[in-house]
């Protein structure tokens, strides 16, 4: 799978639904017909055909392999070739504010983003959300710990979740995640992709890992990743308890 370039620092419609102040989201239309594609390159699969003039908000200001990763105005996100793309003038935006630790108004750690790999692929559902279930192998008995030990440092770990919160699994969810939820805490494990290394610097997961059949509470924020089968996630994952 082709890599994608990190980036630390937030930018497009991306911040109005994660941290406590806003950016100007960037727009761009089309200047042709193009293919919106779930994959930056050429030949992936076409998600819609956008005609001439169609407005776009960019996902990422940066094309990445000559496309631009985008979201259309009827929410679908995939990626335009940038041949096909007029990018509107920017606008500078404010300054932000620091994010705060969790408290018990906002038990989601916003710092925690500063230490997710690539955070403009995910789309944001929920900021901050707590989900009941319980751990389940995603390794097929390979890992100890159940988890899948990403190259960019993070799990990949499956929650079944309970009955009441079935509704927020999607189709990537019962078609590559065996019908579970995703929860990925950020920087747990050694970095082995090399562009992902500078957004775990300096930092140590603190997240405690329950063992595989714990029924647990999850906090942390809600997206839906944009690539792969676009399934849904708890990411970055602020902190889990065993309940019973």
């Amino acid at each position: 799978m082709m890599r994608i370039s990190s980036k630390r620092t937030f930018v497009g419609l991306f911040f109005l639904f994660v941290c406590p102040f806003s950016v100007l989201a960037q727009t761009a239309a089309t200047n042709g017909n193009v293919i919106l594609r779930r994959d930056p390159w050429k030949g992936s699969v076409a998600l819609a055909h956008l005609p001439k003039g169609a407005r776009l908000t960019l996902v990422d200001a940066t094309p990445d392999n000559g496309f631009y990763h985008v979201r259309t105005e009827d929410e679908q996100v995939g990626w335009v070739s940038s041949k096909f793309v007029i990018v509107s003038p920017s606008s500078t935006p404010p300054t932000p504010t620091p994010p705060t630790s969790p408290t018990p108004e906002t038990p989601c750690d916003a710092s925690l983003w500063n230490h997710v790999y690539h955070p403009l692929r995910l789309i944001v559902k929920q900021p901050c959300i707590t989900v009941a279930g319980t751990i389940v192998d995603a390794t097929a008995g390979k890992k100890p710990d159940g988890v899948r030990h990403e190259a960019d440092g993070d799990t990949h770990g499956w929650l079944k979740v309970d009955p009441e919160f079935e509704n927020l699994l999607n189709a990537g969810n019962l078609s590559d995640e065996q019908g579970n939820l995703v929860f990925e805490i950020v920087c747990r494990f050694h970095v082995s992709q090399q562009d992902a290394k500078a957004a775990c610097a300096n930092y140590t997961d603190q997240v405690s890992l329950p063992p595989v059949g714990s029924h647990v509470q999850i906090v942390g924020t809600l997206v839906q990743d944009t690539f792969h089968a676009k399934w849904m996630e708890i990411h970055p994952v602020t902190n889990i308890t065993v309940v019973p």
